[in-house]
């Protein structure tokens, strides 16, 4: 039969009726109602009616490579050449569970192996690639790295698949069912308890439903064999030590010497030298669950669909405009430096977040959750950033903030990058081959305080700026650290910078700094030491002599400032971060980022806050008094009554008038700002000025 019309538009005539013809021939070679669909979405690896695969060809376009048609021509006294996999009479259910598992060990089924045994070699084309040239082996093409116990879980996957959910159901199986209700679960928050209520519902009103679980417990140990868990680790509730690795079989912190069991109250016939409670063996006092990497970075891999987006960072032109990490100069100067990481387009790059939430949300509870989320910058821009992308890496539990002992908690995930730097072996579903998968951290985002906790430079006090660091310009202002200065950023010929009445009073003639490379600060993190855990026998305040101010024109006394002081001049780094330990760390020339969202938020706040007489306004007694003593003259103040700055309460002519006031709100009101979005906020005040 003529199969010139293949390469034909999907919209040219000859094509129709090429499609046409095919199909008439695909009846005569259906198996239970279905036939292979070889459109370039399915490419022969999916069964569907007649209908849907004529379809499927009109709108995804045929396989090219699919000339001689093997799969749906009869011989043999009307049998079709290749036997219908065995899987598929029992198969049940709109849900692909056999792919699905297959993505998910990483194998393919036997059935597709025999098929390709009994094909010529130049007729195993339908799962290639024209960008790869490789050879489809049997035995290497989809190669099966599983343990033995990991083939078991397969196994009884694949049984849960095959198994009706009830006789006569032809929508669900066993295994997809189960998978349905786990994903409604999670969409909607479902409670454990009332997801076991729900399944004692449908077995007591489905009678018919047989050796289904009967509770949450039961359903997770089904779902449980996907993979992907997470492993829980013990760790000292001082923040000391993890009791992993070397430590795994401590019983006591060697640092604070705390048990590592949680402490109950005795029972009446234990008797205890304390009296009030022992320590339980068994019971942990604090343990963070830990979410392997390596895994979740395979199942990437393991998907064609996933795979072929993890490419898109090498793919796409560079047409010079910003939109994505892999258009920054830290992206192409980590490319010169490691040419051989960077050929490989399958090698993934990461971003670290961390940050701190309640997970009681608005109840009055002081308690402290980090997360710790991985982002595959690999992806394109509209998906690296999708929640569905994240990798939940950490989950540090509370009651309070880890602080600079948050390294303790990052041993494991170190670990496995340090693996991933060297590479581990991958398979890719969309080339069809193993590979050496290779991964590095390409930076952190964090807001301030968690900056200040991964990188151990100290974010408040004088130096409080990571890139200025020691070369920041700071002083005490109106009850306030103010970090002025920023103008010397600006060309050389600035006006800006000779217009000092319209800033600080000052003219700027400074030029900006240079951000210390990671192996000059290598060189000052060697006087420090740092030991971790909070449980150090508390050394006695010092007593703070409260002092005039040396710069910024104000007579208050500055506050008691742990950063400040005379250590200030010499190294104000808290502790050398664990990530120095990865070996690209330090020629990293973008180490950590901050978090705009939070900044502009709390600028705006501030600013809306003092234009509209708010909680929030930075305008009180001691800014209009430190304004005063740097000779600094607000246009918003009464230039005829300059009494009136040693008033609490602003002038008359400074406030917004109630109608400049209700017209402020009712355009928030109509932009309905959401919380936490200070870009809204932004829009608010130019409209209304």
């Amino acid at each position: 039969m003529d199969t010139s019309w293949i390469d034909l538009r999907n919209g040219d005539p000859a094509y129709y009726s090429g499609c046409l013809k095919f199909m008439e021939l695909a009846k005569e070679t259906l198996v239970e109602g279905k036939t292979r669909c070889p459109c370039n979405k399915c490419k022969l690896n999916k069964w569907h009616f007649v209908e849907e695969v004529g379809g499927h060809i009109l709108l995804n376009g045929f396989l090219k490579k699919y000339q001689n048609w093997v799969f749906h021509r009869k011989v043999n006294e009307g049998r079709n050449s290749f036997e219908t996999p065995s899987g598929l009479g029992n198969a049940v259910g709109q849900d692909d569970m056999g792919e699905l598992l297959r993505a998910a060990f990483g194998v393919d089924n036997s059935e597709s192996h025999n098929e390709s045994q009994g094909m010529p070699e130049d007729e195993v084309f339908y799962d290639m690639h024209e960008e790869f040239d490789f050879h489809c082996e049997v035995d290497n093409e989809f190669p099966s790295s599983n343990s033995g116990e990991e083939d078991a879980k397969c196994k009884r996957l694949m049984e849960a698949a095959d198994e009706v959910l009830y006789e006569g159901c032809t929508t669900f199986s066993k295994l997809s069912f189960i998978l349905h209700l786990f994903h409604l679960k999670c969409m909607f928050h479902w409670s454990a308890e009332s997801f076991t209520k729900l399944l004692e519902l449908l077995i007591d009103a489905f009678p018919q439903i047989k050796e289904f679980p009967s509770s949450y417990y039961e359903g997770k140990k089904i779902v449980n064999d996907l993979g992907l868990g997470y492993e829980k680790i013990d760790a000292c509730p001082n923040n000391c030590i993890l009791y992993w690795g070397v430590f795994a079989d401590k019983d006591e912190s060697h640092v604070c010497h705390t048990s590592r069991w949680k402490k109950v109250k005795e029972k009446e016939d234990n008797k205890s030298e304390k009296g009030k409670k022992i320590c339980k063996k068994g019971e942990p006092a604090k343990v963070m669950r830990y979410f392997p990497l390596i895994p979740r970075l395979k199942r990437l891999y393991m998907s064609s669909k996933t795979a072929k987006d993890m490419r898109w960072h090498f793919e796409h032109k560079d047409d010079k405009i910003l939109r994505h990490p892999s258009d920054g100069e830290a992206w192409k100067s980590f490319d010169k430096r490691y040419v051989e990481f960077a050929e490989d387009p399958r090698s993934v790059r990461l971003g670290l977040a961390s940050d701190g939430f309640n997970p009681y949300r608005l109840m009055n509870t002081n308690y402290s959750t980090w997360p710790m989320i991985l982002i595959p910058y690999n992806l394109p821009p509209w998906l690296c950033m999708k929640p569905s992308s994240f990798i939940l890496s950490l989950l540090i539990p509370g009651k309070h903030s880890p602080g600079m002992d948050i390294d303790v908690y990052l041993q494991p995930l170190i670990h496995e990058l340090k693996l991933l730097w060297e590479g581990v072996p991958a398979f890719d579903a969309h080339s069809g081959n193993k590979f050496k998968m290779r991964a590095a951290l390409h930076s952190t985002i964090n807001d301030f305080p968690a900056y200040a906790m991964l990188s151990g430079w100290s974010t408040r006090g004088y130096k409080a700026c990571p890139t200025c660091a020691h070369n920041t310009n700071s002083y005490w202002f109106g009850g306030r650290m103010c970090y002025p200065g920023h103008r010397k950023w600006l060309p050389i010929d600035h006006p800006y910078r000779s217009q000092g009445n319209l800033f600080d009073g000052e003219n700027e003639y400074g030029v900006a700094p240079v951000p210390a490379s990671g192996i000059d600060i290598l060189k000052e993190l060697e006087k420090v030491k740092y030991v971790y855990g909070q449980s150090k026998k508390a050394q006695p305040k010092k007593i703070s002599k409260k002092r005039k101010r040396l710069q910024g024109g104000t007579s208050h006394d500055e506050p008691d400032d742990d950063d400040g002081g005379e250590e200030e001049a010499n190294v104000i780094w808290k502790k050398k971060s664990l990530l120095f330990e990865l070996e690209y760390w330090k020629h990293n020339p973008l180490r950590h980022n901050l978090d705009v969202m939070h900044i502009e938020k709390n600028v705006c706040d501030n600013v809306i806050g003092t234009l509209l007489d708010m909680d929030k306004s930075i305008d009180d007694k001691q800014a209009r008094q430190a304004l005063k003593d740097k000779n600094i003259k607000s246009h918003l103040w009464p230039q005829s009554d300059p009494n009136r700055v040693n008033d609490h309460l602003p002038p008359a002519e400074y406030t917004m008038s109630i109608e400049e006031k209700e017209r402020f709100l009712r355009v928030i009101e109509k932009l309905k700002v959401p919380d936490g979005y200070g870009s809204n906020l932004q829009r608010c005040s130019i409209e209304c000025h």
